[in-house]
């Protein structure tokens, strides 16, 4: 999908509401009243949400109102953000869920199809770029509901795995979560030599990329190691996404990335989406997280020794608590940290590489002024301080990755039929 077919549909979805677009202008926004304007006729996008766990394990309810101590994402907080697209993650963890990688992660994507089947008048699921739009088109608007597995261990090593669950609605895969998978190295564990890596793809992991493009599944390289990074932009025919991901020149944690990693997605045409994470975006908070880790680590081992055997809901929300207790010993970082990492991947791969990917309910710490979903509008008012033209916001809360998956939906369409 072109951008300017984009803009064409965003621009009627504002238009309809009573609000100018100015698409293609490059007018500078001016203050709080013209952000707010900006905001509320923006089809914003977030491309990774954790809640499903939440869903599964706490039994949680979207239309429960929780404290942001307990939670990022409900219903209201949507609303108040102005929240139009979700991608919610299906996260296994490799090491509880050992052995049933598909079982868990199709237990997960059910949780979502029953959050929509419990509110249908304000969530609706979606597959597709038409259809994200179209859920903000509505009077009154819906919340469009999508799907990225996070981590590649989940399809166990099956082509037919992957094409099952693009069957149900997920729209993206990240190639690995912090642990290699058997045909991808990850990020997370590639200092340890005791852990098997590959160099980067196999060959069944660039054929899990090709197939991804077939599909029209968009290949998510956050998480995976900067050598598995260029391996797959080697093989990739479509633009790729890291689904949430900041700079490394920034802050630097291998989970980010680096500069020559944000040129090379600008010349893929695809998209980075910065995560809110506190040691993802701000130097002083990492070093500060790192020191805490042989400590914090401890007691969350004992922690989990002591719930073995608890129910599900008992050992989420305590450990949940936990983590979120060691990470507050630490000072949140400004707003202005989170702010610099958008700005930094604007400059350097350019504005039409970069979005939001927040990991709303999957971190233990966002920085100051950024509670939950409802705190949104305060991002598009610190760019708008910025001196970002209203064309540029629009992109960074949602276009980019609009267009980012219309091009892999037009990819898929060319290899129809192929295997």
């Amino acid at each position: 999908m072109r951008v300017e077919n984009v803009m064409s549909m965003v621009g009627a979805f504002a238009l309809a509401a009573g609000i100018a677009t100015f698409a293609g202008a490059s007018v500078h926004a001016g203050g709080t009243s013209e952000a707010r304007a900006i905001h509320s006729s923006s089809v914003i996008i977030d491309t990774h949400a954790d809640t499903p766990q939440r869903f599964l394990d706490e039994a949680f309810d979207m239309g429960t109102v929780t404290p942001t101590a307990e939670g990022h994402l409900d219903l209201e907080k949507v609303r108040a953000g102005n929240l139009g697209a979700e991608f919610f993650s299906i996260w296994v963890d490799p090491k509880f869920h050992s052995g049933h990688f598909a079982h868990r992660a199709l237990q997960l994507i059910d949780s979502v199809y029953g959050q929509v089947a419990r509110h249908p008048n304000e969530m609706v699921m979606a597959s597709s770029t038409d259809q994200i739009v179209a859920a903000r088109s509505r009077s009154p608007h819906k919340l469009a509901v999508l799907m990225g597995v996070e981590g590649g261990h989940a399809i166990e090593n099956d082509l037919g795995i992957l094409r099952d669950f693009y069957r149900l609605g997920v729209r993206y895969m990240t190639l690995t979560w912090s642990n290699t998978n058997e045909w991808a190295d990850s990020s997370g564990d590639i200092a340890k030599p005791e852990v098997a890596h590959h160099n980067g793809l196999t060959d069944f992991g660039k054929d899990v990329v090709r197939e991804m493009n077939r599909l029209g599944m968009m290949v998510d390289v956050s998480h995976v190691s900067d050598k598995t990074f260029f391996d797959v932009l080697a093989v990739s025919g479509a633009p790729v996404i890291a689904s949430h991901s900041s700079a490394r020149a920034l802050t630097d944690h291998p989970r980010n990335m680096t500069d020559e990693m944000l040129r090379a997605v600008a010349k893929n045409n695809g998209v980075v989406m910065v995560n809110f994470f506190s040691a993802f975006i701000d130097e002083d908070y990492r070093k500060a997280f790192v020191a805490q880790t042989p400590e914090r680590q401890k007691a969350l081992d004992a922690l989990l020794e002591k719930l073995k055997g608890a129910d599900s809901r008992t050992w989420y929300r305590e450990y949940n608590a936990a983590q979120k207790a060691w990470a507050a010993k630490i000072p949140r970082p400004p707003l202005k940290s989170l702010i610099d990492h958008l700005d930094h991947v604007a400059r350097v791969a350019g504005v039409d590489h970069v979005g939001l990917g927040s990991d709303f309910d999957g971190v233990s710490s966002l920085p100051e002024g950024i509670d939950s979903a409802a705190d949104l509008p305060k991002i598009t008012e610190a760019l708008v301080g910025r001196g970002y033209t209203r064309e540029q916001v629009r992109k960074i809360l949602g276009i980019n990755l609009l267009r980012v998956f219309g091009e892999c939906e037009q990819v898929s369409r060319r290899l129809a039929g192929k295997r």
